[in-house]
This record gives structure tokens, C-alpha cells and sequence, in this order.
């Protein structure tokens, strides 16, 4: 049986008691570290569980998955992932694979940032498409996210922006070498993301200005969580600490319970 298990946002004991007995049970539990990462570390996790963790980075999960499967063939395996096993699509082509080999699977869910995003007051059910803000180079800037943050904004709804995780990524040299090497971890923070939407939003003027309203939220349901919300001009200056980061542009026009929630956050009288 192959189970992929969501283990929550915060800490270990986020992982449901469902998800905590297959962890113990299984032959093999690998931690998927690619996709999302979980504040307190591998080590915190395995003493919770009572057992080691294989860390399953890009490689293992999108070209040597075959690994995965094979075990699962004879024996209990399972991987974990940060949050719910359906908020990155690798997890749900690693469950086509999984029916294409006849392989059972289970799949057990989680907290994750897509509805914990609403502890800063905004309500879930105004949330509209959700998009991810890349890490830009010298010659690649991609904005095509912007426009459906604008496309939110024109139907009154908000946005979540999911910010970059650049985890084992191979160094453009050792591509073409036979020993792989990998640039150091990165992980966007809402000052990052805020700069290159102002860089954005000054090539092409629209509703979004840089004195519009923004969320930033750091490490969802952990203990240090925290959140500000500001100008994106301001939030181009706020530093939230560690990762994981996120950012809400919200909509135009807010309900009186969700500006009356965000007060607690503002830097200035919203």
C-alpha cells in the first residue's frame, strides 16, 4: 500500500492520529522536502514519530518515483507532505502513477495554507484563483501571474500568493557535468515578492499601485506565526523572519469583518 500522508503546517503534533499510526506502521516513511517545508525540521519529526525519515528531494520524487512504487508492491510505504497532499500538483501525479501500476493507494488530509490563509480574517469563500510568485534572474522575469491577480481583483475576490522555494535545485554548470551540484536553499520572503511586484506594477500601471493593500504572512500555524498587512510599497521594507512566507492581496472592496480583522495587522489605520 502507498500512502501519502499530509502532516500539517505548524509542529509534529499536527499530524492527525490517522496519519500518525500509518507513519508508525509503514516499512518505509520517506519526507518529501521540496514542495513545502515544516518549521521544526526532520529531526523534531522523527523523535514525535519514534522513527527515522527518508528525505525524498526533486530527484526521487519526480524521476525516481519508481523507487517509491517498488516497495509499495510488498510492503506499507508512505510519504509525508507538508500541509495536504493535494496542494501541489506532484502529489496528485504521483496518484495517476500509482493507479497506472495497480498500486493501492490512501490518502490522508491536512491543514494547509490554502484555508489557513483565512487567520488573517479574510474569508475563504472570497479567495479567488491562487497563484505563485517565481524567483526572477537577470534574464527571466516572468509576470504572467500578475494578470490573474488583476483578473481577482476586476471580480472583487482575493488573492494568495504562494511564494518560491528553491530546494536542491542543480547549478546551471553542473548540468552538464556527470556530479551534480546544487545552488544553496532559498525561500521568497513577502519583501522579495512585494519588490518584484513593484517592478511590475511600474511597467504596467493598473488598479494595483504600490500604495495597495497587501497581507504577509509568516510560518502559518507555527507558534511564531505572524502576519502585517501594509502598502506593497511598505511590505518591500517589512522583514517576517524565517520561511515559509506568503502573501494576500486582498480585494478592493473588503467585508466590515474582515477590515475590522485586519486591523490588528496594519502598520497604518487601514
Amino acid at each position: 500500500m502507498f500512502f501519502i500522508v499530509g502532516i500539517g503546517l505548524g509542529d509534529p503534533e499536527d499530524i492527525t492520529v490517522k496519519g500518525l499510526k500509518i507513519v508508525q506502521n509503514c516499512d518505509r516513511v520517506y519526507l518529501e522536502a521540496y514542495t513545502s517545508i515544516l518549521s521544526c525540521g526532520q529531526e523534531s519529526l522523527e523523535n514525535f514519530y519514534q522513527r527515522k525519515l527518508i528525505l525524498a528531494d526533486r530527484e526521487t520524487i519526480e524521476q525516481h518515483s519508481d523507487e517509491l512504487f517498488a516497495h509499495s508492491i510488498v510492503k506499507d510505504v508512505a510519504l509525508l507532505v507538508v500541509g495536504d497532499p493535494f496542494g501541489a500538483t506532484t502529489h496528485t501525479d504521483l496518484i495517476l502513477r500509482a493507479k497506472e501500476k495497480g498500486i493501492p493507494y490512501q490518502v490522508v488530509h491536512n491543514a494547509s495554507i490554502m484555508n489557513a490563509v483565512a487567520c488573517c480574517g479574510l474569508q475563504l469563500y472570497s479567495f479567488g484563483e491562487t497563484v505563485s510568485i517565481p524567483y526572477w534572474t537577470d534574464s527571466w522575469k516572468p509576470d504572467s501571474f500578475f494578470q490573474k491577480i488583476l483578473k481577482n481583483q476586476q471580480m472583487g475576490l482575493h488573492t494568495l500568493c504562494l511564494l518560491d522555494i528553491r530546494v536542491r535545485e542543480p547549478t546551471l554548470e553542473s548540468l552538464s557535468k556527470k556530479k551534480r551540484e546544487y545552488e544553496p536553499p532559498r525561500f521568497m520572503s513577502v519583501s522579495e515578492a512585494s519588490q518584484q511586484l513593484m517592478e511590475i506594477i511600474d511597467k504596467n500601471p493598473s488598479e494595483i499601485s504600490e500604495n495597495s493593500l497587501v497581507v504577509g504572512l509568516a510560518r502559518v500555524g507555527h507558534k511564531t506565526q505572524l502576519i502585517v498587512a501594509c502598502s506593497i510599497k511598505e511590505m518591500t521594507e517589512q522583514d517576517l523572519g524565517p520561511p515559509l512566507h506568503s502573501l494576500v492581496i486582498p480585494a478592493r472592496e473588503c467585508h466590515p469583518l474582515e477590515t475590522e480583522y485586519l486591523q490588528q495587522f496594519n502598520l497604518v489605520k487601514l
